[in-house]
């Protein structure tokens, strides 16, 4: 985070869960991107789920649709994250049928934080993994998650 001129690490408590939009700033340069890099560098404590990462195929998929990456940008950063899964640079989260009773039990408990249904989906993922941070650029799921007391820096 920027702190007066300096750039100092933040430390987040862990382990930490990633949903779409946090993850897919590791992968593809958009604003926040250098910081989260920064943030989560050399951490052994990282949590996604294939949810995340076929949040983020969509997401890919639309920006060649919309010219904005081509088929083999795609392709590689799609395989860079699939390979980082893999090496085991993340600790996968499962979604079971138990994350999907969960993230029911979230839909109808947290009035006051309307939540969709992906949105549920990682928060109970979180919860199930037992991490202490999740990491979303989504203002509803970061509240949502704190109000369940996990972190979520904004």
């Amino acid at each position: 985070m920027v702190t007066g001129s300096r750039r100092r690490r933040r430390e987040l408590p862990g382990p930490v869960y990633f949903d779409a939009s946090a993850l897919v700033k590791l992968y593809l340069p958009e604003p926040g991107s250098d910081e989260l890099n920064e943030v989560v560098a050399g951490r052994s404590d990282l949590l996604v789920s294939d949810l995340a990462a076929t949040e983020i195929a969509s997401s890919l998929s639309r920006h060649r649709r919309e010219g904005v990456l081509n088929a083999e940008a795609i392709v590689r950063l799609r395989r860079a994250l699939l390979a980082h899964v893999d090496a085991g640079f993340y600790r996968r989260v499962e979604l079971i049928p138990a994350i999907h009773r969960e993230a029911e039990r979230l839909l109808f408990s947290l009035d006051a934080v309307p939540l969709r249904a992906a949105d549920a989906l990682h928060l109970a993922l979180a919860i199930s993994a037992e991490a202490a941070t999740l990491l979303t650029y989504d203002r509803r799921l970061a509240e949502a998650a704190l109000t369940v007391g996990l972190t979520a820096p904004g």
